[in-house]
């Protein structure tokens, strides 16, 4: 049996996390704030060889690869912003066997968060491939625009 102000706080107890342990949102955060530094050091190799090599399309992706590299910046900047505002710091750590460790702090709790370098890898993979669509979808949207004046 229970009083109703003690219902009402074991209902709420699954809803709102321990003071200071991070939230599975939060824990994204965290993974998102690691794979950013990674994933702009990939492009800026990416740029650095296509600026390096004769192409005759070595303006165009150079720029197309700076505008997606701007826009993880955008996000890096904006999801450190909502981490210190949460109060969540992330250190640098080691590498070890093929699983990236880093330290977190989330309001006086400490841990470590582990990624093996692999799914990293896939996990920016599948993120690059998302913001190079993103930037390119009105360019496709206008490409299969039927033209008007035809019979189709």
């Amino acid at each position: 049996m229970l009083l109703t102000e003690h219902q009402e706080q074991y209902e709420n107890r699954g809803r709102q996390p321990l003071k200071g342990r991070i939230t599975p949102e939060e824990l994204t955060m965290v993974r998102d704030s690691i794979m950013y530094p990674h994933m702009l050091t990939m492009c800026d190799k990416s740029l650095q060889e296509v600026r390096r090599t004769p192409n005759l399309l070595k303006q165009p992706l150079g720029e197309f690869i700076q505008i997606v590299m701007d826009k993880i910046s955008r996000e890096m900047f904006s999801l450190r912003r909502e981490l210190r505002g949460r109060n969540i710091k992330v250190f640098d750590d080691e590498t070890l066997d093929g699983i990236i460790y880093h330290r977190y702090s989330c309001r006086g709790y400490e841990d470590r968060f582990s990624i093996v370098r692999e799914a990293l890898r896939s996990e920016i993979g599948i993120r690059l491939a998302k913001y190079c669509a993103d930037i390119l979808h009105p360019s496709f949207k206008e490409a299969r625009r039927p033209d008007p004046g035809s019979d189709s």
